[in-house]
């Protein structure tokens, strides 16, 4: 059955609305999203109230001024008319137990921008998705999938459907390059929101190409005092209060708002206001230690003994078959030939042959006797070195400044891998030795603490005590909680970041940490929270990398193709900047040969990502050139073309 809540707030030309299907937190965050920062129309379907799994509360957009306030928004029940029944502004809710196509079409997904599938099961966002895309050829399709192999696959199979039915139904080549599928998993777009929190303790992050980049609060600078611009400046702030604890998203009262994008001349006379600055996350402790991972070398394959005594024993061998060689006056090849068959005990009794010979052959009987055991000992221990290579190893002697990582779950395997790509030294603690990053765990050769965290020692034994920071990730919330609350008192100053499931939790376990160890750093995360950013940005375009808040702006982040657009092709980096709207960051280098392409002024690149950062001014952008920008959404609505560019909000 479909139970539609009315909202007279949408409009009624449905082809403006986007809509958003799932079972979980994830779908409602993402409709938040939606509405509070890109000011779209949602159609929100969900599941029956009797049937929905508990769900987070999350945050509303505020209507009157456009702030993005944390407000709760509860889950609408069938048939209420009560504060639960009622809908938030711009935003319809459909109660259906799946997403049948008489329920797709029933929300209008023929006529919609974007529907975005985020159920739990697999198999049910992938059926879905077949329906819609047969339903509306250029619907925008964003999936929830955590297997990526099969994500890759589908999101390649429904880009076909979309091109053959759009040239079936217009007789020209293709669909349009922002009508597409894109297939994202929660577990990896959170992962770089909580690498980034575990590093430098801010989730304001945007994943670029594999390049974490973050967007920093400065202070206005003392007289005398150079400020850092890091890679550039993003905006200029309405007001420098900061919280020394870290509280994010605080709106500023003052008359004068941010400035979004200023040029160099704003930058410079600005006085009193601090700015946003973008910067590189990168880690800064110890190194990480030598990998040993993989099938180990020859020479460690047995220990130092062990390769002494067969060094012996084939010198031995060696002064036999020269002795032989010396008293038969024989060829030394067939010398050794025969002093091989007396060690193996496989050649005649030399009864009737010399004295000489007979001693020669009688050492060769006892050499062999005492190569027998060395080989044996050899086999094993040779095995049981492959068998401790492909285990789990233990945290080494005098670890320190690595990141404890509580859970090998989904989300936990997500932040593993990523770290390890950071290069960041990890100590994962995990209670079933089955878990699904155990495998992950041992490939990488990650030291892990099999054990209960909420056992004694179990923490200690992951060199809690000298760790930089702790990522509790598990799926229970009192597990997290109470890891965090030990990890305290052991070391108050530690890095926490726990996962809570519920919001109105998180915030109050976050401030009273806050409270009880002002000196220390504590972020609570929601998957949902952190997920629902890039999904939102997947159904805005393909080319949306990310958005973050600057006071009660967002600023959005975007890789675009150069060719096409009028106000980039033909004009130098300088030309193309206008402030206010939109500014071109770097350059997208991919797939290409040289730096910048084509042999222009010397430009660095990013370790780590094909992107060209430091683009001098007098750089031409060609139409082959793929770029990465910041733009406000009225500016990016206007570079792109987009229908509603004229509306968007600031």
């Amino acid at each position: 059955m479909v139970s539609l809540l009315p909202n007279p707030a949408l409009p009624n030309d449905p082809s403006t609305h986007m809509v958003v299907c799932g079972d979980d937190g994830l779908a409602h965050r993402l409709a938040a999203e939606l509405r509070g920062v890109y000011r779209e129309q949602v159609t929100l379907v969900v599941p029956p109230a009797g049937s929905r799994v508990r769900q987070p509360m999350v945050g509303r957009a505020r209507a009157a001024s456009a702030a993005l306030l944390d407000r709760v928004v509860t889950a609408v029940n069938r048939g209420s008319g009560g504060p639960d029944g009622a809908a938030a502004a711009g935003e319809r809710v459909v109660e259906a137990a799946e997403p049948t196509e008489a329920v797709l079409a029933a929300v209008g997904v023929e006529r919609a921008a974007a529907l975005a599938l985020v159920y739990d099961d697999d198999e049910t966002n992938i059926r879905a998705a077949l329906t819609a895309r047969r339903l509306n050829p250029r619907l925008r399709l964003v999936l929830r999938l955590y297997n990526r192999r099969l994500g890759q696959h589908i999101e390649e199979l429904l880009d076909q459907a979309a091109e053959l039915a759009g040239d079936a139904a217009s007789g020209r080549g293709g669909a349009e390059a922002d009508i597409a599928t894109t297939v994202l998993s929660d577990a990896d777009t959170t992962a770089p929101a909580l690498v980034a929190t575990a590093l430098v303790g801010t989730s304001k992050v945007v994943d670029a190409e594999g390049l974490l980049l973050r967007a920093v609060e400065r202070r206005p600078p003392r007289p005398g005092e150079v400020a850092d611009p890091g890679l550039c400046t993003l905006a200029l702030l309405s007001a420098t209060s900061n919280d020394p604890a870290g509280a994010e998203g605080s709106e500023d009262s003052g008359d004068q708002g941010p400035r979004l994008l200023p040029d160099a001349a704003a930058v410079a006379a600005a006085t009193g206001r601090g700015t946003v600055v973008l910067e590189q996350v990168a880690y800064s402790g110890p190194p990480l230690p030598a990998r040993r991972g993989g099938v180990p070398p020859f020479g460690s394959l047995f220990s130092r003994r062990l390769r002494w005594s067969l060094a012996g024993l084939l010198a031995a061998v060696f002064a036999l078959a020269v002795a032989l060689t010396l008293v038969t006056r024989d060829h030394p090849l067939h010398a050794t030939y025969v002093t091989l068959l007396d060690l193996f005990a496989i050649n005649e009794p030399a009864h009737n042959e010399s004295t000489g010979r007979q001693v020669l052959q009688l050492l060769s009987g006892l050499v062999g006797l005492l190569l027998l055991p060395v080989l044996l000992a050899a086999v094993l221990e040779a095995l049981g070195t492959f068998r401790t290579a492909s285990a789990l190893r233990k945290p080494p002697r005098g670890l320190g400044g690595h990141v404890v990582l509580l859970g090998l779950g989904k989300i936990g395997t997500r932040v593993l891998t990523r770290l390890r790509e950071l290069h960041i030294p990890v100590v994962c603690v995990e209670a079933d030795p089955e878990a699904r990053g155990m495998a992950t765990a041992r490939r990488l050769r990650v030291p892990v603490v099999v054990g209960d965290v909420t056992q004694e020692g179990v923490l200690e034994a992951a060199k809690i005590h000298r760790a930089d920071a702790l990522l509790a990730l598990t799926s229970v919330d009192t597990t997290n909680l109470e890891a965090v609350l030990y990890a305290r008192s052991v070391r108050p100053d530690l890095r926490a970041v726990l996962r809570l499931y519920d919001d109105d939790f998180a915030k109050a376990v976050y401030r009273t940490l806050r409270t009880a160890h002002p000196g220390a750093l504590t972020r609570s995360r929601s998957v949902s929270h952190l997920a629902a950013p890039a999904f939102a940005g997947a159904m805005m375009g393909r080319q949306i990398l990310g958005a973050i808040p600057v006071e009660r702006r967002v600023l959005l982040f975007a890789a675009v193709s150069v060719g096409g657009l009028a106000q980039l092709e033909g004009r130098t980096v300088e030309e193309a900047f206008r402030a206010g709207a939109w500014r071109v960051l770097a350059l997208d280098t991919a797939g290409r040969g040289d730096a910048a392409g084509r042999g222009d002024a010397a430009v660095g690149e990013a370790p780590g990502a094909g992107l060209v950062w430091d683009l001098p001014d007098t750089y031409v952008l060609r139409g082959e050139d793929r770029v990465v920008l910041a733009a406000t959404r009225r500016g990016l609505a206007e570079l792109l073309g987009r229908r509603r560019g004229a509306g968007a909000a600031r």
